[in-house]
């Protein structure tokens, strides 16, 4: 900008303070929520879920190429450390279950759900000792059962307690933060009953003499949720719209080969093929996109939690439901 000569200086004094209060005006215009499109994609990911297989084929970084995005891709031990790192900046989109989900919205992390995964009810569950007592869910009564605080193995131990008859207030819960903490606890001998995830749940099941009280079959989908900060996600639609595209594509060649889902994990893993063989069987794979009924379900879950003062306050699950068209 030029300004006309002036002998005052008092002028040229006004001259520079309007031209500074329209330069700010104009940055004030801008939208505050707006974000530079990523160069890299920092995906967050567990242990045998549908990102875990799209890493394993490598086609989203061949996918993303040409668009000059890069992938990295860094492993978490549970949901809620992926939701944390989430929260915190430190990834930028990755998955975790339905009770994770509730309590990341609930604590005001502000992550939005992106996309769902097909129910999975038969990948939870828990678990006895073979020559346990405990033949049924009332059997637990003022026993210690060990679950995590907001897992899906919590959702799933309520609902069964209840459709038992019995409240959560009548066992004893021991919470762990992973699974080798699970199975330590049960091989201890100071538990009654361990609730594990796939492929955890299958690794004890195999490696174990163990009995299944019960899964999440009538109880939970046990769904995964896809999850980022809403402006991040905005601000990369494009982009995540083709990780959603190549996971799709990952997920219809694993419902379609098995076998080769676990050669492909075994190996990536460190997981004995047996174990992920069986996880496997009863698994459906496909990603969803979020609809009214999928609300209602995760607000099922979210209910209980309130409920039970699992989480400081009731929520809406679909006010966390971000539809930018990704799937």
């Amino acid at each position: 900008m030029r300004f006309p000569r002036s002998s005052s200086p008092a002028v040229s004094r006004r001259l520079l303070l309007r031209a500074g209060v329209g330069a700010a005006a104009v940055a004030a215009s801008a939208p505050l929520f707006a974000q530079p499109r990523a160069r890299t994609l920092r995906i967050g990911y567990q242990k045998f879920n549908t990102l875990n297989i799209l890493k394993g084929t490598g086609q989203l970084e061949k996918a993303l190429a040409p668009a000059g995005v890069n992938v990295e891709w860094r492993e978490f031990l549970g949901g809620s450390q992926l939701s944390e790192a989430l929260a915190a900046g430190a990834i930028d989109f990755g998955h975790a279950s339905d009770g994770i989900g509730v309590f990341q919205q609930a604590s005001g992390k502000g992550l939005a759900y992106l996309a769902a995964e097909s129910p999975y009810p038969g990948g939870v569950g828990f678990l006895v000792p073979r020559d346990s007592p405990i033949r049924s869910v009332r059997d637990l009564k003022g026993k210690k059962v060990v679950t995590g605080r907001g897992y899906n193995t919590q959702y799933v131990l309520i609902r069964a307690l209840e459709a038992a008859g019995l409240r959560y207030e009548d066992i004893e819960p021991v919470y762990i933060v992973t699974a080798s903490d699970t199975v330590a606890a049960y091989q201890s001998g100071s538990v009654a009953a361990i609730g594990l995830w796939d492929p955890f749940l299958a690794g004890a099941q195999v490696a174990t003499e163990s009995r299944l009280l019960f899964d999440g079959t009538g109880l939970s989908g046990n769904r995964t949720y896809h999850f980022a900060q809403p402006a991040f996600a905005r601000a990369n639609a494009d982009t995540l719209r083709t990780v959603f595209a190549e996971l799709r594509k990952a997920n219809d060649w694993a419902q379609a080969h098995p076998g080769e889902v676990v050669a492909t994990l075994a190996p990536q893993l460190k997981v004995e093929p047996k174990v992920l063989a069986l996880a496997t069987e009863r698994r459906h794979y496909g990603v969803v996109a979020l609809t009214p009924a999928i609300a209602r379900e995760q607000q099922g879950l979210a209910d209980v939690f309130a409920q039970l003062k699992l989480i400081p306050q009731p929520i809406a699950v679909k006010d966390a439901f971000l539809d930018l068209n990704l799937v």
